[in-house]
């Protein structure tokens, strides 16, 4: 096939299931489509102004993350939450990322760790600004951690747990003292410590961070 009608025909279709699945995930990580919620397609449609074929591609994307449900019969639901599924996702991300993390440091770079200086600062920029920006470079800052350990399925991995993972943190944004938490703080001294090449203590501070804001989930996680 020609290549230009190639994309010519696949294109639209192809960047409306994108713009979708985007939307769809983005409501599912911030808590607005609860837990447990029915998908329906029609009200969908309304909501993100395209077609019932790329919701129900970006319906099937989401059930691959495991953000959605598919139920036989029943169509789809966001993922249901709970404790025992947050304390699953963060013994996971703590042991991958660990893992992740080691296997960086013993290939520790100028180029790596140059890059991971200038994520950090871009992240720390996008604090005062939209929300959605900061949560799109909180996630680069923490996948650049690991991002040194040359392990695609690993990092893909972590990636996955990490996005579980934040539904769990809008909840404990709600949570008395957690703005009051200097978030900021701990990711500096985290990165200190890689740039040191000190495995140990990043290793530990970084399990820490994780271990903080599960203090903070764990009353607002349904059992």
């Amino acid at each position: 096939m020609n290549k230009h009608l190639e994309s010519e025909q696949t294109s639209p279709e192809t960047s409306a299931t994108q713009l979708a699945y985007n939307k769809l995930r983005g409501l599912i990580l911030t808590g607005e489509l609860a837990p447990g919620e029915k998908l329906k397609i029609e009200g969908l449609r309304t909501m993100l102004g395209v077609g019932a074929s790329p919701i129900r591609e970006a319906l099937s994307l989401l059930t691959s993350d495991r953000l959605v449900d598919r139920q036989d019969q029943r169509g789809f639901r966001t993922a249901e939450t709970s404790r025992q599924n947050f304390q699953e996702i963060l013994t996971l991300r703590c042991e991958l990322e660990s893992m992740a993390l080691r296997q960086s440091l013993e290939k520790i770079s100028d180029a790596w760790t140059e890059e991971l200086v200038l994520v950090h600062h871009r992240m720390t920029r996008a604090q005062k600004g939209p929300i959605e920006v900061f949560e799109e470079r909180h996630k680069a800052f923490h996948m650049a951690l690991i991002g040194n350990c040359q392990s695609p399925l690993l990092l893909g991995f972590c990636s996955q747990l990490y996005d579980l993972n934040i539904r769990y943190r809008f909840l404990a944004g709600r949570a008395a003292g957690y703005e009051a938490r200097k978030v900021g703080d701990e990711h500096q001294r985290i990165l200190d410590a890689v740039l040191v090449d000190d495995f140990q203590a990043a290793n530990q501070l970084l399990l820490s961070h994780y271990e903080t804001t599960s203090t903070f989930v764990m009353p607002y996680a349904p059992k």
